[in-house]
């Protein structure tokens, strides 16, 4: 890095877990057997909240729908760059139902909106990083949504093979902590190597030479779904490791306990979309 991290207000959209339950497995995380506490979960969602407020964010929300337990996951539900938002459309049935939910808050509350025509999976595949977009393929995002979200943006678009299915989303396995309009590289990130192929590796290796590279033990707590503002990066207190890597490097962790909405696959960053104004 040339500059220390610095942070910059954001604007969020949340939605609050009032249904949140584990009733189906759509990915490894997720079992049916083991009980859930739905109390517990809007509890430490409305943590995450409060630290992003605390910090000077702005918080949207989206109201809750019974029956559509991973509403809670926002950030699965649209992407937003330069003000413009393409709509998510869900692997799964048992989700298919929010991509509309989300389109219809973007189109009320004045976005334009476009639907999209493949399968994506909001920011969970789709990561802005300064000028580019990172998008994850593999299990639940199709190389056809990345060519869709590049005509739609005008922005380059790096298509990133993951291969493990405990990183079923690009935001499971690596993280933006800052992105730079200029430079040599993008901005800086932190991501888990094993969860990506040979060749994507290499691409990541190339574009971020600073990254952080997690380890194991703090990537299986989904200690890289997190959230950075650019100095401060929420994220699960369990990836220790990964805390002190990035007080090394400036940023300043912030520990969110997130274990109830673990339970569904998710952590601070899959409750969160960010909403980016044009320019």
């Amino acid at each position: 890095m040339t500059t220390a991290p610095a942070a910059r207000a954001r604007r969020y959209l949340m939605c609050r877990p009032e249904h949140f339950t584990v009733s189906y497995e759509i990915n490894p995380w997720m079992d049916v057997s083991r009980p859930t506490d739905t109390a517990r979960a809007v509890q430490q969602w409305e943590r995450l909240r409060d630290v992003y407020l605390d910090l000077g964010h702005t918080v949207d929300l989206v109201e809750p729908v019974a029956g559509l337990p991973d509403m809670v996951y926002a950030a699965n539900g649209a992407t937003v760059v330069d003000g413009v938002v393409y709509s998510a459309r869900f692997t799964h049935p048992e989700r298919q139902p929010e991509a509309d939910v989300y389109l219809r808050w973007f189109a009320e509350n004045g976005f334009e909106v476009h639907s999209a025509r493949e399968r994506n999976e909001g920011e969970g595949d789709i990561l802005t990083v300064g000028p580019l977009t990172l998008a994850g393929t593999g299990f639940r995002t199709d190389t056809a949504a990345h060519a869709e979200a590049a005509g739609l943006w005008g922005r380059e678009v790096v298509t990133l093979e993951l291969v493990d299915p405990r990183f079923y989303h690009l935001d499971t396995a690596l993280t933006v902590l800052e992105g730079s309009e200029g430079g040599t590289t993008p901005g800086v990130v932190a991501y888990y190597p094993d969860a990506f192929s040979a060749e994507s590796r290499a691409r990541l290796s190339d574009l971020f030479p600073d990254a952080v590279h997690a380890v194991e033990s703090d990537a299986t707590v989904l200690g890289l779904n997190a959230v950075s503002d650019g100095l401060h990066v929420v994220l699960n207190p369990a990836a220790t490791r990964l805390q002190g890597q990035l007080v090394e490097r400036g940023y300043e962790p912030i520990g969110v306990d997130t274990t109830e909405l673990l339970l569904g696959g998710g952590g601070a960053k899959c409750c969160t979309l960010e909403i980016r104004a044009a320019g």
